[in-house]
């Protein structure tokens, strides 16, 4: 017989979002349902003109002046998310065995920021003009090397890259090492800094992205049936995990479990999703049985709810099927963009959050209901709700599907 694995614990929380720096006025950012999109001058001139941008960010107050030279944005947003994370755990990093700690990170597109210029340097000034640390800034393992550096983490390090399940498939991950007994202590989630001309201008070619530039508060719009693509933003989320057990015997603060995690593939598309979302459908039921838990004990899903046609319909699709109309659902990319590899791990941590409070945030911009969609779409306000169940979904292109099954603490 088979020994049960051990319970994998949430024991810290760490959020660097448009809504908000840190954990706190992110959940107040969302809770309040309003949109973060604006005009961004990183993109002027281009015919999508719009992001979700971390407010306030400066690099040198948050990492340092000798690092904000030397590391691309996506790794600045990592740092404070992580600190706060580690700081919330009650972990002190001078004191742990580093061997024993690990890193996983999830991370799309890289170092693009830093590729974008100095690319520019160098078709402006020649060659010489180009940073010595070039390719550390892009490269995107260096952002989990460098929190490990920062905390003295000596453990397995490894950065995943499932496009928009990154963060989701990061936090899979690190739950395999501490089940495995791989680590003791694992910092995952996900980070991205995507808001450049490329990458955007690259977005809108394919038809990815909401075309009210004139509106940009009302362009994200989940599961709405007004919604034309998704507003992209920038932005970190950075959870600590640990065995249950060890979490208890340090007399941490448990504030939920992770309970289930599947991954699965569509092997339909290189962007879209297959229509019938069967291999979701997959995922989410082989999560919920690695959970012990039953579709029907499912009271909230945080859907990846892009605010594109074709994914929202695919995924309310997949809840009807799964679930019924019974979970409340919502989908926090109407307040703060689709930040693409981080997604995952973001709305991780506001799914912990929600069982914590016991409170669905609402999806912003959700005014219109769709006729072809039959799901429980929290809008307007936040929804209380005694959650046991929860299940955050994270999908990627490339047919990349990523389920995280979390339960109260």
């Amino acid at each position: 017989m088979r020994d049960r694995p051990p319970e994998i614990a949430v024991t810290g929380l760490g959020l660097v979002t448009p809504a908000g720096i840190g954990t706190s006025a992110t959940w107040d950012g969302v809770c309040a349902g309003r949109s973060t999109a604006a005009a961004d001058p990183r993109l002027a001139g281009l015919p999508v003109d719009i992001a979700c941008a971390v407010p306030g960010f400066s690099p040198a107050e948050h990492v340092g002046r000798r690092s904000s030279l030397m590391h691309d944005r996506h790794v600045q947003l990592a740092v404070p998310a992580a600190r706060e994370a580690v700081a919330d755990a009650g972990l002190d990093p001078a004191s742990w065995d580093g061997a024993r700690v690990g890193v996983v990170i999830g991370n799309g597109s890289g170092g693009h920021t830093s590729a974008s210029a100095q690319h520019e340097r160098l078709l402006a000034r020649g060659p010489r003009a180009v940073s010595a640390l070039v390719i550390p800034m892009i490269v995107p393992n260096m952002v989990a090397g460098h929190l490990a550096m920062e905390f003295g983490a000596t453990g397995p390090n490894p950065v995943t890259a499932t496009a928009c399940a990154s963060g989701a498939t990061a936090i899979g991950t690190a739950r395999r090492l501490l089940q495995r007994g791989d680590c003791d202590v694992v910092l995952t989630g996900g980070t991205e800094a995507p808001v450049t001309p490329l990458l955007v201008a690259g977005f809108a070619q394919m038809g990815a992205l909401s075309r009210r530039t004139a509106d940009p508060a009302a362009a994200s719009r989940p599961f709405d049936a007004g919604r034309d693509g998704f507003v992209i933003g920038e932005g970190s989320g950075v959870l600590v995990l640990e065995r249950a057990a060890d979490a208890r015997a340090r007399g941490a603060r448990i504030r939920a479990r992770l309970a289930g995690y599947a991954a699965s593939a569509d092997a339909h598309h290189m962007t879209a999703p297959d229509p019938q979302g069967t291999q979701v459908v997959r995922a989410v039921r082989e999560a919920l049985a690695e959970a012990g838990a039953a579709p029907a004990d499912v009271g909230h899903v945080n859907a990846h709810g892009t605010s594109t046609p074709l994914n929202d319909a695919v995924e309310a699709h997949v809840v009807t099927r799964l679930f019924g109309g019974a979970p409340a659902v919502t989908s926090a990319k109407g307040a703060v963009g689709h930040t693409l590899g981080a997604a995952g791990a973001i709305e991780a941590a506001l799914t912990v959050l929600a069982i914590e409070h016991a409170t669905v945030p609402p999806t912003a911009n959700h005014d219109t209901p769709d006729l072809e969609i039959d799901i429980d779409v929290v809008a307007g306000a936040p929804r209380e709700r005694d959650i046991e169940v929860a299940v955050s979904h994270s999908f990627g292109f490339g047919g990349q599907n990523a389920v995280l099954v979390f339960t109260g603490a």
